[in-house]
């Protein structure tokens, strides 16, 4: 069986393996060793490092390097993985977050759930993104430990709001700032089509090719960049209200109390009169429908990192990436769950 290399020479261990004829159920079996893979061939010393060289690279770079077939780099990286989960246990969970992500083209979405206090994920499934396919989770966690839930933090997709009332209804619901950001820079984005096509002759060229520059924090945007948006904005007043309104909004998050967070929400929509800015009306009655989840926040013990889920989609993203995509959804479902763990 092969072991780790020396240098670069490959090892290889040759031993023999005891037989025994079991007296009480008239059966023959082989010696147990605890340092030999789930894969017979290999060391579990040799399937850990495989394991911790696929945290970084793609399956095929590590078969290339290691001269072995993928598939059974493949083999060896899902037993490491699976002892990372035995070894950090079974999740018991005080605040969740919960985003959905797309595995595959045709709107094929499964539910990712993580540890925000840990921060790390803890479920990756379901079918979809319904109602039936959140129950799952917390079906699975168990009565006992979604009573200790005191927070779960998700977009304004109604059916994670509908299953967390009914299985966690002690808990409070928080709604991601990054996804009410998301909804704020679309109706921008509204906002500069409907300028681009009502506008003609050189205004309209000011705005062509703008979408990533409005959208953007300015202190993001390169030297040229904001050249661009401050000539885009001295030449379209509408646009200039429209993006200081994105860019004064995140301060939402920054109140302690619910009062003035409520105060500063109305001062903003209050600036919206006369501007015929519809996308931002209509943002803003999304906000006042969604309000509770919202001022949630502002509460001290609600206090935790809202960064957190839409980094891991970011880092997901990557592990798809990397893989050209994964067919194995059980494969996909171990790289999600330990991408945060230590290596072992």
């Amino acid at each position: 069986m092969r072991d780790l290399s020396c240098g670069d020479t490959r090892v290889y261990l040759e031993m023999e393996v005891r037989r025994v004829a079991c007296p009480r159920c008239q059966a023959v079996k082989s010696e147990r060793l605890d340092w030999v893979a789930d894969n017979p061939f290999y060391t579990k010393r040799f399937a850990y490092y495989v394991g911790r060289r696929c945290r970084d690279s793609s399956l095929t770079a590590v078969a290339q390097e290691l001269r072995l077939d993928w598939k059974t780099v493949k083999d060896l990286d899902q037993q490491y993985m699976r002892e990372q989960l035995r070894r950090v246990g079974c999740p018991g969970p005080l605040v969740l977050g919960i985003d959905e992500i797309s595995i595959r083209k045709g709107h094929t979405y499964r539910i990712v759930v993580s540890d925000l206090l840990r921060r790390r994920p803890i479920w990756f499934g379901g079918e979809d993104r319904s109602e039936a396919s959140m129950d799952q989770f917390y079906v699975g966690l168990g009565p006992r430990k979604c009573r200790r839930i005191r927070l779960a933090v998700m977009d304004m997709w109604k059916a994670f709001f509908n299953s967390a009332r009914r299985h966690i209804p002690q808990a409070a619901i928080l709604y991601d700032k990054f996804h009410i950001m998301q909804h704020l820079g679309e109706a921008l984005d509204q906002v500069r089509k409907s300028e681009y096509a009502r506008l003609t002759g050189p205004e309209r060229g000011f705005i062509k090719g703008q979408k990533y520059t409005l959208l953007s924090h300015r202190e993001n945007l390169t030297l040229e960049g904001r050249r661009a948006l401050k000539k885009l904005l001295q030449v379209n007043r509408r646009l200039q209200v429209a993006y200081l309104l994105k860019e004064s909004f995140g301060q939402l998050w920054s109140y302690e109390r619910a009062g003035w967070a409520r105060r500063f929400f109305e001062n903003w929509k209050s600036a919206l009169k006369w501007q015929r800015l519809k996308p931002y009306e209509k943002f803003a009655r999304m906000i006042d429908a969604h309000w509770d989840g919202i001022a949630a926040f502002c509460q001290p013990e609600n206090k935790v990192s809202l960064g957190f889920v839409e980094g891991l989609n970011n880092k997901i993203r990557v592990i798809q990436r990397r893989a050209f995509g994964l067919r194995d959804e059980e494969y996909l479902r171990l790289k999600i769950l330990t991408c945060m763990l230590p290596a072992i």
